[in-house]
């Protein structure tokens, strides 16, 4: 008897999984908490969100803008400001829906992925509230367990997802193809290129540039707010 073969579930995070953009928010909360200056970092961190909207972001430029501040503080103090964080402005952005889309795939056996250009450092634990270990994110550098507000690797954005996606599968001794059925759940254009490899690219409060390119790919437009 031949064994069913396990689907593949990945999850955008930021306006996807989330009513709302962690590493936004991020920064939003470090200024509401007296760790970032805001006239410095305000109005440039609304500037990269809206280039990431308008699909013309500078990947390299953004993430040594938001990952500097990481490195101003010990990693055990940024996990302490975390744990607020979480509480205070991550857990009201996990609506019921998008736990309840996560628990159906968990409940058909699907093997769940979160990937995300937002740093491992915010997003991991948010993947875990959902009750998902599995997590692409851009890795910041951390040298003798404190972060040096550079990066390693290849940062998940638009196509450096599917370079990350095929590197996780490859040392999981896997391809993208080995799976019947990938999903893929997204809100953004710059998710794309990994939208048009998997077998169900799902839109999901989509913006005007993804919701165009799904209707006219005839893929499924979802909400779960």
């Amino acid at each position: 008897m031949n064994q069913k073969k396990q689907n593949l579930a990945l999850f955008d995070l930021d306006n996807t999984l989330l009513a709302g953009d962690s590493d936004f928010q991020w920064g939003q909360f470090m200024i509401a908490q007296g760790l970032l200056d805001k006239a410095a970092h305000h109005d440039r961190n609304v500037q990269f969100h809206e280039d990431y909207k308008q699909g013309k972001l500078d990947i390299d430029a953004f993430l040594k803008f938001q990952l500097h501040p990481l490195s101003q503080h010990k990693h055990a103090f940024l996990n302490e400001v975390h744990l607020k964080y979480m509480q205070q402005i991550i857990r009201p952005m996990m609506t019921k829906k998008a736990r309840a889309l996560v628990e159906k795939h968990r409940a058909q056996g699907d093997l769940l992925l979160v990937i995300t250009a937002t740093n491992s450092f915010i997003t991991r634990p948010i993947a875990l509230e959902f009750g998902i270990e599995n997590l692409i994110g851009t890795d910041p550098e951390e040298i003798n367990g404190e972060f040096t507000g550079n990066y390693v690797g290849v940062p998940s954005f638009q196509t450096g997802k599917v370079t990350r996606l095929n590197q996780w599968l490859a040392e999981r001794g896997k391809t993208l193809d080995d799976f019947e059925v990938s999903y893929f759940y997204s809100d953004s254009h710059n998710d794309l290129p990994l939208m048009q490899l998997v077998t169900n690219p799902v839109a999901v409060d989509a913006d005007a540039t993804l919701s165009a390119y799904a209707t006219q790919q005839h893929w499924p437009h979802i909400s779960l707010r």
